[in-house]
């Protein structure tokens, strides 16, 4: 049976168009999903549209299911909801979380699927892969009840961190941002909010997402003695300077990076890849997480709407992308 698809492809930095792409016939251990959602993270994806990835960094940014080459023409994305078509029996009419790129339909491995809980809506869970970097990044990070920490940088993984932190007792948290507009996201997660200059210091831990020379520098200062930097900032080419000399030495600080591409060590003896997205879609029932979601539109829309999201013209944390107008 020929089947076909459309495909959002990056024809070229900065420049996207919607292909037809052929669907392969699915195998025996192999699902057809029908999209519902994607996702579009304004961080790395938007990166990624720029042409900003640096060429040593081209085998580490591959998506799982990535085609094409950076910086262009590439298939990209990792955000994807739909339901199962046809598979496993017990797969079928399942919705499901796949870390596939923006495409109408696709044919994957079974394996390459998580079940969404049914306590988690379908728009929502595309924010699993955001949450799951969060979750990796507080294995990590490791903090403690009764733990100072601000979370500098409140963008899409900045506020997935700041609302699990929400949950760890006896915290005192702030979310810290240039954006005065963050201040509505922070409410809606519980958490304070507090600009850059106003942020309380002394913590314990920060966590560093601003991805700005600015961010990481503020971060340092809002540390106690001893205290660590968790680097989750994604700069791409550029270069960034820091302030090592000073009080960085005698204050013996710390700055730690964390990535999703591995399973932190704290929890890779225990926890598998698939462990860990199945944690964070459970984590995704919390209905105060749809306040990361800040827009959507339609799949057909979406060379129109990436170059606004890539310049911030569309501002948003997680853009939401719509399939159920789209035949």
């Amino acid at each position: 049976m020929n089947r076909t698809a459309r495909a959002f492809w990056l024809s070229s930095p900065g420049e996207g168009e919607l292909r037809e792409v052929a669907l392969p016939e699915p195998g025996e251990d192999d699902v057809l999903v029908r999209s519902l959602y994607s996702g579009v993270s304004r961080g790395t994806e938007t990166l990624v549209f720029r042409g900003g990835v640096p060429r040593s960094q081209y085998a580490a940014m591959r998506a799982p299911f990535q085609e094409g080459e950076f910086p262009a023409p590439v298939k990209y994305g990792y955000l994807s909801v739909g339901v199962v078509e046809e598979g496993p029996a017990a797969l079928v009419g399942r919705t499901v979380f796949s870390l596939y790129p923006h495409q109408t339909r696709y044919v994957v491995p079974a394996s390459a699927v998580t079940v969404v809980p049914d306590t988690v809506p379908a728009a929502r869970a595309v924010l699993a892969g955001t949450v799951e970097t969060a979750v990796n990044a507080l294995w990590d990070a490791a903090p403690l009840v009764g733990d100072r920490i601000a979370v500098v940088g409140g963008g899409m993984v900045g506020c997935s961190v700041a609302a699990l932190l929400a949950r760890f007792p006896g915290v005192r948290l702030q979310l810290v941002d240039a954006d005065p507009g963050r201040a509505e996201v922070a409410g809606a997660l519980g958490v304070e909010f507090a600009s850059p200059e106003e942020a309380l210091g002394e913590c314990d831990l920060v966590v560093h997402a601003s991805a700005t020379e600015q961010g990481l520098a503020r971060s340092l200062e809002l540390l106690t003695a001893e205290g660590t930097v968790l680097e989750l900032s994604w700069y791409g080419d550029r270069q960034i300077g820091l302030p090592l000399g000073e009080a960085f030495h005698s204050r013996r600080l710390v700055i730690r990076s964390s990535q999703v591409g591995t399973v932190s060590p704290a929890r890779r003896a225990s926890r598998t890849y698939a462990d860990r997205l199945a944690l964070a879609l459970e984590l995704l029932a919390d209905p105060a997480l749809d306040a990361l979601v800040t827009g959507e539109s339609a799949f057909a829309e979406l060379p129109d709407v990436m170059p606004k999201l890539a310049s911030g013209e569309i501002p948003a944390l997680c853009h939401r992308v719509r399939y159920a107008d789209t035949p």
